[in-house]
Order: C-alpha cells, then structure tokens, then sequence
C-alpha cells in the first residue's frame, strides 16, 4: 500500500516568517523516509475542524511548487482543490506546470468544493452545488483534451460553463498519458459517476464499512460505461497522532483499510513540523504499511 503526508496547518513555531523552512524541512524529510505523496488542501481560510479561519494557510498549487523543490520522489497534489477557484483551463496549466518542473509527479486533485465563508470572503463566485458539479465536469473534459497529443487539441470547446477556442497547452505534461486526475468526494449519483468518467483515482472519506459501500458502487458506476474498475487508484484520508496512538496500532488501522481494498492512505500528521514524527512513522510504520497487499475488490 502506499503511503502520502497531508500538510493541513501552518501554525508552526516560529511564526509567518518560519513556515517556508519549516515545510521545506517537512518535505525532505518525508520523501527522504519514503513517504509516495506529499498533499497541501486547496483552501484559502484555515477549515473547520483544524483551526481558526485567521490561521496561516498558503496557496496550494504554489505551496506544492515549494515542496517539488524541496522533494526528489514523492508525487505532488492538492487534497483536493475546489473547481470554481480557478478557470477550467489553468487547472490543467498548473498541473502541467508542476508536473513539467518536478519531473512528473504531479497529481490533479479536484472537485466540486464547499467553503462557502472564503469564498465570499475573498469573492470568489460561490455557485450552488450542482452548478458547481457541472463546472467540474466540464473543467475535467478541457484538462483531457489539453493533455491530447503533443500540444493539446485546436478543437474549440462550447460547454454550458466555458467557452474555449484553442485548448493549447505547451509543454505538454511528462507523467503519461496526463498527471493523475484525483477526484474528492464519495457522492454516489455525481461524484462517483464523475470519478468512473474521468479520473484515475478517488479519494472517499469514512472507515472500512463506509469505503466497502462506496467502492461497490464505484465499482457499478465503472460498469455503467464499460470501464475497467481496477484502473482507478483508491484512496483514503486518515489522521495520525503519535500522542494518542502507538506506531503498532496505526499500522493495525491502516490494515484494516488495505483489507476493503485502500491502494494508498494519505494522512495528516498532529505537529509534523517536528520532524521525529515523520521519522517515527517512516522508522515504525511505513514499513510494515508498505508490505500490505490491498485486496483485490
């Protein structure tokens, strides 16, 4: 099973003026302990849940940009970015872009979003849900066909959402045939349907009984269009604290995931910005995660 470090916070030691050697440390350190893939969220608030929304929080396709420096292995992406952020056409320009300058470890995160309080905060148009949903799916068409060829497509595009005459992108990606298309979410009537189009992997939230469910219907949504289920990564998010959990019971939750059929748990790590965490779990862990087989569903 593989193995990636979201980085959700920020409020680190040292204040503003340390938080760039601080992830630059945490990303050497993880790729060097052999973390897969190294995840930033795409918020511009800090969220519920983590901290106040005057915490620090940076930018995610350049905050990735920063770490692809600071990495040689790990892929790269956001978990996972929201669709009315940004135009259709720069999603697909800032994962080549990442992808080009890392040497081909990039990831597109993405999907239909929920952070209504930055987005009026900053004015972003916050679109209703299945507005969004539509803007996803036709954002997600325009990154396929700009991955085309050897310089994307002269084809212009019509949607409902955007209007394109010339979806040239140069350079081209160098991960092949694109970067990875991760969508978010576990929607069983859009997302998934979404997911079964377009993407080469999901990442769904829950516990074992909750991802069993929602690959089954993954797995109907793949047959629906005749596409082979087995070609979408899965993936889950998880949380580590090394002060309310032991390195051996970790790897017995992380098992558990591998057991419903989990290829890759991406979590975030309590106070990462001391380093012995990452070393522990890369010491104690990522080992023995590393050696499961996620079964075959």
């Amino acid at each position: 099973m593989k193995v990636g470090l979201q980085v959700p916070s920020f409020s680190w030691p040292g204040g503003d003026a340390a938080i760039g050697p601080t992830l630059a440390r945490i990303a050497e350190t993880a790729d060097a302990a052999g973390f897969d893939s190294l995840w930033v969220m795409d918020h511009f608030f800090q969220i519920r849940g983590v901290g106040r929304p005057e915490e620090p929080m940076l930018e995610g396709w350049t905050a990735l940009g920063f770490m692809a420096a600071h990495s040689k292995s790990a892929t790269l992406g956001l978990m996972v970015g929201g669709v009315h952020y940004r135009a259709a056409g720069l999603w697909a320009k800032a994962a080549t872009t990442l992808d080009v300058l890392s040497g081909g470890r990039a990831y597109l995160g993405i999907g239909a979003a929920w952070n209504e309080e930055e987005s009026h905060g900053l004015g972003f148009p916050m679109p209703p849900l299945g507005v969004r949903f539509e803007m996803l799916d036709e954002t997600l068409q325009i990154c396929h066909a700009m991955w085309q060829g050897e310089h994307g497509s002269e084809a212009a595009f019509e949607g409902r959402h955007y209007q394109a005459s010339r979806l040239l992108n140069s350079p081209q990606a160098i991960s092949k045939p694109h970067p990875k298309i991760l969508i978010g979410g576990g929607g069983e009537q859009k997302t998934l349907r979404l997911v079964a189009k377009y993407a080469d992997a999901c990442n769904v939230f829950g516990g074992p009984d909750q991802l069993t469910h929602k690959f089954s219907v993954l797995r109907e949504r793949c047959d629906e269009i005749g596409r082979p289920f087995a070609e979408i990564e899965r993936t889950n998010l998880q949380s580590v604290d090394f002060a309310r959990e032991e390195p051996a019971q970790v790897v017995d939750r992380f098992g558990r995931l591998a057991a419903v059929g989990v290829q890759h748990v991406i979590f975030n790590m309590a106070n990462a910005w001391d380093l012995r965490n990452i070393e522990t779990f890369g010491r104690d862990v990522l080992p023995a995660v590393r050696a499961m087989e996620p079964a075959v569903i």
